[in-house]
Protein backbone atom coordinates (compact mmCIF):
# COMPACT_ATOMS: atom_id res chain seq x y z
CA UNK A 1 0.00 0.00 0.00
CA UNK A 2 1.35 3.46 -0.92
CA UNK A 3 0.22 6.10 1.51
CA UNK A 4 -0.81 9.53 0.14
CA UNK A 5 2.28 11.20 1.59
CA UNK A 6 4.69 8.62 0.24
CA UNK A 7 6.22 8.30 -3.23
CA UNK A 8 5.10 5.36 -5.33
CA UNK A 9 6.97 2.16 -4.55
CA UNK A 10 9.17 1.01 -7.43
CA UNK A 11 8.53 -2.31 -9.12
CA UNK A 12 10.27 -5.30 -7.62
CA UNK A 13 13.84 -5.92 -8.79
CA UNK A 14 14.01 -7.98 -11.96
CA UNK A 15 16.50 -10.31 -10.27
CA UNK A 16 13.70 -11.58 -8.01
CA UNK A 17 11.72 -12.85 -11.00
CA UNK A 18 14.38 -15.17 -12.44
CA UNK A 19 14.02 -18.96 -12.12
CA UNK A 20 15.41 -20.37 -8.89
CA UNK A 21 18.90 -21.82 -9.11
CA UNK A 22 19.92 -25.16 -7.65
CA UNK A 23 21.04 -24.34 -4.15
CA UNK A 24 23.90 -26.28 -2.60
CA UNK A 25 22.36 -25.82 0.83
CA UNK A 26 18.99 -27.35 -0.14
CA UNK A 27 18.68 -30.67 1.70
CA UNK A 28 15.96 -31.90 -0.65
CA UNK A 29 17.81 -30.84 -3.77
CA UNK A 30 14.68 -29.16 -5.09
CA UNK A 31 15.52 -25.50 -4.73
CA UNK A 32 12.23 -24.60 -3.07
CA UNK A 33 10.66 -27.16 -0.74
CA UNK A 34 7.14 -26.01 0.05
CA UNK A 35 7.25 -27.98 3.26
CA UNK A 36 9.69 -25.47 4.67
CA UNK A 37 7.42 -22.48 4.28
CA UNK A 38 9.30 -20.85 1.41
CA UNK A 39 6.79 -20.23 -1.33
CA UNK A 40 7.80 -18.09 -4.28
CA UNK A 41 6.31 -14.69 -5.10
CA UNK A 42 5.81 -13.48 -8.66
CA UNK A 43 4.74 -10.14 -10.09
CA UNK A 44 4.13 -6.70 -8.65
CA UNK A 45 1.34 -6.54 -6.06
CA UNK A 46 -1.69 -4.38 -6.82
CA UNK A 47 -2.54 -1.44 -4.62
CA UNK A 48 -4.76 -1.85 -1.59
CA UNK A 49 -7.67 -0.19 -3.41
CA UNK A 50 -7.49 -2.33 -6.55
CA UNK A 51 -10.93 -3.88 -7.25
CA UNK A 52 -9.68 -7.46 -6.84
CA UNK A 53 -7.03 -6.85 -4.19
CA UNK A 54 -6.93 -9.32 -1.34
CA UNK A 55 -8.12 -12.89 -0.85
CA UNK A 56 -11.42 -14.30 -2.06
CA UNK A 57 -11.66 -18.02 -1.35
CA UNK A 58 -14.09 -20.83 -0.87
CA UNK A 59 -12.27 -23.89 0.38
CA UNK A 60 -13.99 -27.22 -0.26
CA UNK A 61 -12.00 -30.25 0.84
CA UNK A 62 -13.36 -33.76 1.35
CA UNK A 63 -11.18 -36.32 3.10
CA UNK A 64 -12.95 -39.54 4.08
CA UNK A 65 -15.91 -38.62 6.28
CA UNK A 66 -14.60 -35.09 6.92
CA UNK A 67 -15.82 -32.18 4.79
CA UNK A 68 -14.38 -28.67 4.94
CA UNK A 69 -16.45 -25.83 3.52
CA UNK A 70 -15.05 -22.42 4.47
CA UNK A 71 -15.53 -19.14 2.61
CA UNK A 72 -13.20 -16.20 3.26
CA UNK A 73 -12.76 -12.66 2.00
CA UNK A 74 -9.76 -10.81 3.40
CA UNK A 75 -8.61 -7.32 2.42
CA UNK A 76 -4.96 -6.29 2.06
CA UNK A 77 -3.58 -5.19 5.41
CA UNK A 78 -6.17 -7.26 7.31
CA UNK A 79 -5.30 -10.07 9.72
CA UNK A 80 -7.92 -12.80 9.97
CA UNK A 81 -7.73 -15.61 12.54
CA UNK A 82 -9.22 -19.03 11.89
CA UNK A 83 -10.24 -20.12 15.36
CA UNK A 84 -11.68 -23.46 16.39
CA UNK A 85 -11.21 -26.67 18.39
CA UNK A 86 -8.84 -29.45 17.40
CA UNK A 87 -10.14 -31.27 14.34
CA UNK A 88 -12.32 -28.37 13.21
CA UNK A 89 -10.48 -28.02 9.88
CA UNK A 90 -8.33 -24.94 10.56
CA UNK A 91 -5.01 -26.46 9.45
CA UNK A 92 -6.68 -28.14 6.46
CA UNK A 93 -7.89 -24.69 5.37
CA UNK A 94 -4.42 -23.20 5.76
CA UNK A 95 -2.78 -26.05 3.82
CA UNK A 96 -5.37 -25.62 1.07
CA UNK A 97 -4.51 -21.93 0.77
CA UNK A 98 -0.82 -22.83 0.57
CA UNK A 99 -1.47 -25.47 -2.09
CA UNK A 100 -0.28 -28.31 0.14
CA UNK A 101 -3.76 -29.89 0.29
CA UNK A 102 -5.71 -30.02 -3.00
CA UNK A 103 -9.21 -28.58 -3.19
CA UNK A 104 -12.15 -30.86 -3.94
CA UNK A 105 -14.01 -27.79 -5.15
CA UNK A 106 -14.30 -24.06 -4.64
CA UNK A 107 -11.84 -21.33 -5.54
CA UNK A 108 -8.84 -19.34 -4.37
CA UNK A 109 -8.41 -15.85 -5.83
CA UNK A 110 -5.53 -13.72 -4.61
CA UNK A 111 -5.39 -10.20 -6.00
CA UNK A 112 -7.67 -11.44 -8.80
CA UNK A 113 -5.37 -14.33 -9.73
CA UNK A 114 -6.74 -17.90 -9.62
CA UNK A 115 -4.46 -20.16 -7.57
CA UNK A 116 -6.37 -23.46 -7.56
CA UNK A 117 -4.11 -25.11 -10.14
CA UNK A 118 -0.92 -23.31 -9.14
CA UNK A 119 1.74 -25.47 -7.45
CA UNK A 120 2.81 -24.39 -3.94
CA UNK A 121 6.22 -23.13 -4.99
CA UNK A 122 4.67 -20.76 -7.54
CA UNK A 123 2.13 -19.19 -5.19
CA UNK A 124 2.79 -15.72 -3.72
CA UNK A 125 2.53 -17.20 -0.24
CA UNK A 126 4.73 -17.21 2.85
CA UNK A 127 4.14 -19.76 5.61
CA UNK A 128 5.19 -19.92 9.25
CA UNK A 129 4.56 -23.44 10.52
CA UNK A 130 3.91 -24.37 14.14
CA UNK A 131 7.36 -25.90 14.65
CA UNK A 132 9.02 -23.29 12.35
CA UNK A 133 10.93 -25.92 10.25
CA UNK A 134 14.14 -23.94 10.07
CA UNK A 135 17.02 -25.59 8.23
CA UNK A 136 19.19 -26.86 11.12
CA UNK A 137 22.48 -26.69 9.19
CA UNK A 138 22.00 -23.07 8.05
CA UNK A 139 22.55 -19.91 10.07
CA UNK A 140 19.66 -17.57 10.83
CA UNK A 141 20.89 -15.31 8.03
CA UNK A 142 20.98 -18.10 5.44
CA UNK A 143 17.61 -19.43 6.56
CA UNK A 144 16.08 -16.04 5.79
CA UNK A 145 18.10 -15.65 2.58
CA UNK A 146 16.86 -19.01 1.29
CA UNK A 147 13.58 -17.62 -0.05
CA UNK A 148 15.06 -14.74 -2.07
CA UNK A 149 17.67 -17.16 -3.45
CA UNK A 150 14.87 -19.45 -4.62
CA UNK A 151 13.37 -16.46 -6.42
CA UNK A 152 16.60 -15.87 -8.31
CA UNK A 153 18.31 -13.21 -6.18
CA UNK A 154 22.10 -13.33 -6.13
CA UNK A 155 23.74 -14.63 -2.99
CA UNK A 156 24.89 -11.12 -2.08
CA UNK A 157 21.46 -9.58 -2.64
CA UNK A 158 19.65 -12.38 -0.81
CA UNK A 159 21.91 -12.12 2.23
CA UNK A 160 21.54 -8.33 2.26
CA UNK A 161 17.75 -8.70 2.28
CA UNK A 162 18.01 -11.32 5.01
CA UNK A 163 20.18 -9.02 7.12
CA UNK A 164 17.58 -6.26 6.77
CA UNK A 165 14.80 -8.58 7.93
CA UNK A 166 16.77 -9.90 10.89
CA UNK A 167 17.49 -6.33 11.91
CA UNK A 168 13.76 -5.49 11.73
CA UNK A 169 13.09 -8.50 13.94
CA UNK A 170 15.69 -7.41 16.47
CA UNK A 171 17.94 -10.34 15.62
CA UNK A 172 20.86 -8.71 13.83
CA UNK A 173 23.32 -10.01 16.42
CA UNK A 174 22.07 -13.58 15.88
CA UNK A 175 22.62 -13.63 12.10
CA UNK A 176 25.37 -16.25 12.30
CA UNK A 177 23.62 -18.45 14.86
CA UNK A 178 22.16 -21.83 13.88
CA UNK A 179 18.60 -22.78 14.95
CA UNK A 180 19.64 -25.15 17.76
CA UNK A 181 21.22 -22.23 19.60
CA UNK A 182 18.19 -19.95 19.28
CA UNK A 183 15.49 -19.59 21.91
CA UNK A 184 11.90 -20.42 20.97
CA UNK A 185 11.05 -16.75 20.55
CA UNK A 186 14.12 -16.11 18.41
CA UNK A 187 13.38 -19.12 16.19
CA UNK A 188 9.81 -17.89 15.72
CA UNK A 189 11.07 -14.48 14.57
CA UNK A 190 13.58 -16.08 12.17
CA UNK A 191 10.75 -18.17 10.68
CA UNK A 192 8.60 -15.04 10.31
CA UNK A 193 11.47 -13.13 8.69
CA UNK A 194 12.03 -16.03 6.28
CA UNK A 195 8.36 -15.98 5.28
CA UNK A 196 8.26 -12.20 4.84
CA UNK A 197 11.56 -11.99 2.93
CA UNK A 198 9.86 -13.36 -0.20
CA UNK A 199 7.38 -10.46 -0.13
CA UNK A 200 4.29 -12.67 -0.06
CA UNK A 201 0.84 -11.44 -0.96
CA UNK A 202 -0.57 -13.97 1.49
CA UNK A 203 1.05 -14.76 4.84
CA UNK A 204 -0.11 -17.94 6.59
CA UNK A 205 0.69 -18.60 10.25
CA UNK A 206 -0.10 -22.01 11.73
CA UNK A 207 -0.25 -21.82 15.55
CA UNK A 208 2.81 -19.49 15.50
CA UNK A 209 3.02 -19.19 19.31
CA UNK A 210 2.11 -22.75 20.32
CA UNK A 211 5.71 -23.89 20.80
CA UNK A 212 6.55 -21.10 23.26
CA UNK A 213 6.44 -21.13 27.03
CA UNK A 214 3.99 -18.79 28.78
CA UNK A 215 6.53 -16.06 29.57
CA UNK A 216 8.06 -16.00 26.09
CA UNK A 217 4.61 -16.10 24.54
CA UNK A 218 3.69 -12.70 26.03
CA UNK A 219 6.74 -10.97 24.55
CA UNK A 220 6.57 -12.69 21.17
CA UNK A 221 2.82 -12.09 20.86
CA UNK A 222 3.41 -8.35 21.31
CA UNK A 223 6.24 -8.35 18.75
CA UNK A 224 4.21 -10.38 16.27
CA UNK A 225 1.29 -7.98 16.60
CA UNK A 226 3.57 -5.08 15.66
CA UNK A 227 4.96 -6.93 12.63
CA UNK A 228 1.49 -7.93 11.43
CA UNK A 229 0.29 -4.33 11.80
CA UNK A 230 3.03 -3.34 9.33
CA UNK A 231 2.21 -6.13 6.86
CA UNK A 232 0.37 -4.68 3.88
CA UNK A 233 -0.90 -7.83 2.19
CA UNK A 234 -3.27 -10.54 3.50
CA UNK A 235 -2.49 -12.45 6.69
CA UNK A 236 -4.36 -15.55 7.87
CA UNK A 237 -3.63 -16.94 11.32
CA UNK A 238 -4.67 -20.40 12.52
CA UNK A 239 -5.00 -20.87 16.27
CA UNK A 240 -7.06 -22.54 18.98
CA UNK A 241 -5.95 -19.97 21.56
CA UNK A 242 -8.58 -17.24 22.00
CA UNK A 243 -6.10 -14.72 23.43
CA UNK A 244 -3.76 -15.11 20.44
CA UNK A 245 -6.74 -14.60 18.14
CA UNK A 246 -8.13 -11.60 20.03
CA UNK A 247 -4.75 -9.84 20.24
CA UNK A 248 -3.36 -10.58 16.78
CA UNK A 249 -6.39 -10.53 14.48
CA UNK A 250 -8.62 -7.78 13.12
CA UNK A 251 -11.38 -10.31 12.46
CA UNK A 252 -12.17 -13.84 13.61
CA UNK A 253 -13.59 -16.71 11.59
CA UNK A 254 -14.69 -19.49 13.95
CA UNK A 255 -14.73 -22.98 12.42
CA UNK A 256 -16.39 -26.04 13.94
CA UNK A 257 -16.78 -29.42 12.21
CA UNK A 258 -15.47 -28.00 8.94
CA UNK A 259 -17.90 -25.09 8.70
CA UNK A 260 -17.93 -21.42 9.69
CA UNK A 261 -20.21 -20.95 12.71
CA UNK A 262 -19.49 -17.28 13.41
CA UNK A 263 -17.30 -14.46 12.15
CA UNK A 264 -16.75 -10.84 13.06
CA UNK A 265 -14.50 -8.50 15.00
CA UNK A 266 -13.18 -9.93 18.29
CA UNK A 267 -15.24 -7.62 20.50
CA UNK A 268 -18.51 -8.62 18.83
CA UNK A 269 -17.77 -12.34 19.03
CA UNK A 270 -16.75 -12.01 22.68
CA UNK A 271 -19.98 -10.14 23.44
CA UNK A 272 -22.35 -12.29 21.37
CA UNK A 273 -21.08 -15.89 21.12
CA UNK A 274 -23.31 -18.19 19.07
CA UNK A 275 -22.03 -21.65 20.07
CA UNK A 276 -21.08 -23.33 23.32
CA UNK A 277 -17.47 -23.64 22.15
CA UNK A 278 -17.17 -19.89 21.59
CA UNK A 279 -18.89 -19.13 24.89
CA UNK A 280 -16.36 -21.29 26.73
CA UNK A 281 -13.50 -19.56 24.93
CA UNK A 282 -14.63 -16.11 26.00
CA UNK A 283 -15.69 -17.26 29.47
CA UNK A 284 -19.48 -16.94 29.36
CA UNK A 285 -22.45 -19.06 30.35
CA UNK A 286 -24.53 -19.30 27.16
CA UNK A 287 -28.10 -20.56 26.68
CA UNK A 288 -30.63 -20.61 23.89
CA UNK A 289 -34.38 -20.21 24.18
CA UNK A 290 -37.50 -18.28 23.22
CA UNK A 291 -37.73 -14.64 24.26
CA UNK A 292 -40.93 -12.83 25.15
CA UNK A 293 -40.33 -9.34 26.47
CA UNK A 294 -37.76 -9.38 29.25
CA UNK A 295 -38.00 -13.14 29.78
CA UNK A 296 -36.18 -15.90 27.88
CA UNK A 297 -37.56 -19.41 28.39
CA UNK A 298 -34.52 -21.63 27.89
CA UNK A 299 -34.52 -24.83 25.89
CA UNK A 300 -33.09 -26.39 29.08
CA UNK A 301 -36.29 -25.50 30.96
CA UNK A 302 -36.00 -22.53 33.35
CA UNK A 303 -36.54 -18.85 32.59
CA UNK A 304 -33.97 -16.05 32.61
CA UNK A 305 -35.01 -12.45 33.21
CA UNK A 306 -33.03 -9.89 31.20
CA UNK A 307 -32.96 -6.12 30.73
CA UNK A 308 -33.31 -6.45 26.94
CA UNK A 309 -36.80 -6.87 25.46
CA UNK A 310 -36.91 -9.40 22.61
CA UNK A 311 -39.33 -11.68 20.81
CA UNK A 312 -38.53 -15.04 19.23
CA UNK A 313 -35.42 -17.28 19.29
CA UNK A 314 -32.69 -15.72 21.40
CA UNK A 315 -29.41 -16.34 23.15
CA UNK A 316 -28.80 -15.20 26.72
CA UNK A 317 -25.35 -15.03 28.27
CA UNK A 318 -23.68 -13.95 31.49
CA UNK A 319 -20.16 -14.35 32.94
CA UNK A 320 -19.38 -16.76 35.79
CA UNK A 321 -18.44 -13.71 37.87
CA UNK A 322 -22.07 -12.54 37.71
CA UNK A 323 -23.22 -15.60 39.67
CA UNK A 324 -23.63 -15.32 43.45
CA UNK A 325 -23.91 -18.55 45.44
CA UNK A 326 -25.88 -19.04 48.67
CA UNK A 327 -25.93 -21.95 51.07
CA UNK A 328 -29.67 -21.49 51.64
CA UNK A 329 -32.45 -20.03 49.52
CA UNK A 330 -31.99 -16.25 49.78
CA UNK A 331 -34.83 -13.99 50.87
CA UNK A 332 -35.06 -10.33 49.96
CA UNK A 333 -32.40 -10.61 47.21
CA UNK A 334 -32.63 -8.04 44.41
CA UNK A 335 -31.52 -10.66 41.87
CA UNK A 336 -34.34 -11.56 39.45
CA UNK A 337 -32.85 -14.96 38.57
CA UNK A 338 -32.67 -17.79 41.13
CA UNK A 339 -31.84 -21.48 40.54
CA UNK A 340 -31.34 -24.48 42.80
CA UNK A 341 -28.08 -26.22 41.85
CA UNK A 342 -25.57 -28.82 42.96
CA UNK A 343 -21.78 -28.55 42.87
CA UNK A 344 -20.39 -31.00 40.28
CA UNK A 345 -16.77 -29.90 40.56
CA UNK A 346 -14.36 -27.21 41.72
CA UNK A 347 -11.13 -26.01 40.16
CA UNK A 348 -8.70 -23.14 40.53
CA UNK A 349 -9.30 -20.52 37.85
CA UNK A 350 -6.71 -17.75 38.08
CA UNK A 351 -6.95 -16.32 41.59
CA UNK A 352 -10.50 -17.62 42.05
CA UNK A 353 -12.39 -20.86 42.40
CA UNK A 354 -14.64 -21.91 39.53
CA UNK A 355 -17.62 -24.01 40.53
CA UNK A 356 -19.20 -26.28 37.94
CA UNK A 357 -22.90 -26.48 38.80
CA UNK A 358 -25.64 -28.83 37.67
CA UNK A 359 -29.31 -29.02 38.59
CA UNK A 360 -32.06 -26.61 37.63
CA UNK A 361 -29.64 -24.73 35.34
CA UNK A 362 -26.12 -26.01 34.52
CA UNK A 363 -23.68 -23.10 34.83
CA UNK A 364 -20.22 -21.98 35.92
CA UNK A 365 -19.72 -19.62 38.85
CA UNK A 366 -16.57 -17.82 39.99
CA UNK A 367 -15.98 -16.96 43.64
CA UNK A 368 -13.06 -16.22 45.93
CA UNK A 369 -11.36 -18.95 47.94
CA UNK A 370 -12.66 -17.26 51.11
CA UNK A 371 -16.26 -17.36 49.85
CA UNK A 372 -15.87 -21.01 48.79
CA UNK A 373 -14.56 -21.91 52.25
CA UNK A 374 -17.34 -20.01 54.03
CA UNK A 375 -19.97 -21.83 51.95
CA UNK A 376 -18.25 -25.15 52.59
CA UNK A 377 -18.34 -25.98 48.90
CA UNK A 378 -17.54 -29.53 47.84
CA UNK A 379 -18.74 -31.85 45.07
CA UNK A 380 -22.32 -32.75 45.80
CA UNK A 381 -23.08 -29.68 47.93
CA UNK A 382 -26.43 -28.01 47.23
CA UNK A 383 -26.45 -24.25 46.61
CA UNK A 384 -28.70 -21.50 45.32
CA UNK A 385 -27.38 -19.42 42.42
CA UNK A 386 -28.57 -15.87 41.72
CA UNK A 387 -27.86 -13.54 38.79
CA UNK A 388 -29.12 -9.98 38.44
CA UNK A 389 -31.01 -9.20 35.23
CA UNK A 390 -28.64 -6.29 34.57
CA UNK A 391 -25.72 -8.74 34.40
CA UNK A 392 -27.27 -10.84 31.64
CA UNK A 393 -27.13 -10.10 27.93
CA UNK A 394 -29.83 -11.32 25.53
CA UNK A 395 -29.63 -11.12 21.71
CA UNK A 396 -31.43 -12.66 18.71
CA UNK A 397 -30.36 -16.04 17.35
Amino acid sequence: MTRPDEPARPAWPAELARPAPDLPGDPAGQGNPAGHGILATHGTPPGRDAPEAGLDARLLVERGTFRLDVAMRVAPGEVVALLGPNGAGKTTALRALAGLTPLTGGRIRLDGRALEGTPPESRPVGVVFQDYLLFPHLSALDNVAFGPRCQGASRTRARALAAEWLDRMGLAEHAGVKPRRLSGGQAQRVALARALAVRPRLLLLDEPLAALDARTRLEVRARLRRHLAEFEAVAVLVTHDPLDAMVLADRLVVVEHGSVVQEGVPSEIARRPRTEYIAQLVGLNLYRGQAQGHTVRLDAGPRVTTTESLAGPAFVAFPPSAVTLHGERPHGSSARNLWHCRVAGLETHGDQIRADLTGELPLAADLTTVAAAELGLHPGAEVWATVKAAQTHAYPV
